[in-house]
């Protein structure tokens, strides 16, 4: 008689499009039952065509804790979870003075509050699989820089809370584990790009004085980074290897530019 080992399974949030889109065709390579969050019924769609359905993917609102409860009962109803992949994310960028309070809640309410609630949801099935929580960060919470500063403090709050699940499952057999991207080539330098032009294009007269020139420096710098940044396979071949490697490393860096600058403040 023969058994069958069954298939590990992830979820993904932000995996309709992006490092979790490569990331999701990954993981099914490599053998993976892969669940995911999405934005639209197109990403839906594209996820489940180029992964020949083994990557199903929902419209989620990971900020709306009704939403993530539903999509947890839903990934758990015929299984468990080996591998959580807290990737969703959101950029709001703009000098600290100029971005209106809702848009800086926006910000923290997905790259902080929805990490935590996902989290939350899956942690009893991650805890019965002795599983991992991979948390996709940024290495500007190693360098904030100016324009920048919300990505930064929100995905820094983002790092703090998964030292503190560290802690707290230490013994639980949960590993968690964080991965420090740098520039990357992998949908996102458009988005990026649309986002800092939108900023830049709500200054006022006053605000263009004080700001306008370095904010266009900091766009070009973007910019220029991003388009010359990891490839999206590869990016996701690398956070897929953390997500796998054994023991679990704590923080690890993904990319050359990373690999540089987290070397730099270790001497």
């Amino acid at each position: 008689m023969t058994t069958t080992t069954p298939a590990p399974r992830a979820v993904i949030t932000g995996a309709g499009s992006g490092l979790g889109r490569n990331l999701a065709i990954e993981l099914v390579r490599r053998g993976y039952a892969v669940f995911g969050t999405a934005s639209s019924p197109e990403q839906i769609a594209d996820v489940a065509e180029a992964t020949d359905g083994r990557a199903r993917l929902v419209a989620c609102d990971i900020t709306d804790e009704r939403q993530v409860a539903e999509l947890a009962a839903t990934v758990l109803a015929d299984g468990g979870l080996d591998l959580l992949v807290s990737n969703a994310g959101t950029l709001t960028p703009g000098p600290l003075e100029t971005v209106p309070l809702a848009a800086v809640q926006r910000e923290f309410a997905v790259n902080t509050f929805g990490v935590l609630t996902v989290v939350n949801a899956f942690l009893p099935a991650l805890r019965a699989a002795q599983g991992r929580i991979l948390q996709v960060s940024t290495m500007s919470v190693d360098r904030p820089s100016p324009f920048n500063g919300l990505s930064a403090a929100s995905k820094a709050a983002a790092e703090a809370l998964m030292a503190v699940y560290r802690a707290e499952l230490a013994g639980s057999g949960v590993d968690v584990v964080v991965a420090v991207p740098g520039n990357m080539r992998t949908g996102g330098p458009a988005r990026t790009a649309a986002a800092i032009e939108r900023a830049r294009a709500a200054f006022t007269p006053e605000q263009e004085a004080v700001y306008g020139a370095a904010y266009d420096r900091f766009a070009e710098r973007i910019n220029a980074g991003q388009a010359a940044g990891l490839d999206a396979d590869e990016a996701a071949r690398q956070i897929a290897d953390l997500a796998q490697q054994t023991p679990a490393p704590l923080r690890e860096p993904v990319g050359d530019d990373a690999v540089a600058l987290l070397r730099s403040l270790a001497r």
